[in-house]
Order: C-alpha cells, then sequence, then structure tokens
C-alpha cells in the first residue's frame, strides 16, 4: 500500500473509532433513561398503595427526567472533552540508605534453569530490598 493509501485509510478508521464512541456515549444514555423509567415503573406497579403515585401525577416526572438527562449529556460532554491529567509519579517517603553502610547482596537463584522443553529460562526481573539491621 502506498503511503497516500495508509493515511486515507487511518483517517477512516479515526472517523471510525469517533462515531463508534459518540454511539456509546449515546447508547449509554439511553440505557440509564430507560434502568430509571423501569424503577419508577416497577414502584408504580408493585409499592405499597400508599406508596404509590397518582397516575396523573407521573406527567410531573417527565419534565424532571427530561432535565436530568440533559444535564447528565452535558456531564459526559464535559468528561469527554477534558484530558486525563497525567498522574506524577510519587518519590519514596524515605530517603536511601547511605553509602557507607554495609551491603550484603543476596541472590535467590532457581534450581533449575532449564525449562521442560530444554531452553534456557530468562531471567525477567529483579527485586532489590534495602533494610538496616
Amino acid at each position: 500500500m502506498s503511503p497516500d493509501q495508509l493515511r486515507t485509510l487511518a483517517a477512516q478508521l479515526l472517523s471510525q473509532v469517533d462515531k463508534m464512541g459518540k454511539k456509546i456515549s449515546r447508547d449509554q444514555t439511553l440505557i440509564e433513561k430507560l434502568t430509571h423509567e423501569i424503577a419508577q415503573l416497577k414502584r408504580l406497579k408493585f409499592a405499597k398503595r400508599s406508596e404509590q403515585m397518582n397516575p396523573e401525577q407521573a406527567s410531573l416526572l417527565d419534565d424532571l427526567i427530561d432535565t436530568d438527562i440533559a444535564a447528565i449529556e452535558v456531564e459526559l460532554q464535559a468528561l469527554h472533552t477534558v484530558p486525563a491529567a497525567t498522574e506524577k509519579k510519587q518519590k519514596p517517603k524515605r530517603t536511601a540508605l547511605p553509602a557507607e553502610f554495609p551491603r550484603t547482596l543476596i541472590h535467590h537463584e532457581p534450581d533449575n534453569t532449564h525449562c521442560p522443553c530444554g531452553c534456557a529460562l530468562k531471567r525477567i526481573g529483579e527485586d532489590v530490598s534495602e533494610k538496616l539491621d
């Protein structure tokens, strides 16, 4: 593929990712709205008689739901536009031990350094710990 084709493909993929993100956001808002409506309907249907809502007053909640959904959508937009703050790595609370203190190196090696297939095992990391006696 030529570089121009790759650029157009990348642009298409980025636009598709953007569209999918917007669709997911709309779907989540719709899910929250429907979940809220289901909860209200359950209260209407299954609540004790003294707690049941008057069906004539149910229309009053529709206005509240619409304003709540609008407020949630504004908050979602604000969250999507704010870039994630990069967290700074915290420095250790304790200072390093002075260099003049004696140090003892202890290496814990495995008994067998070959895997069952016969290949040599590779070192994947090490932990260093210093303590004062």
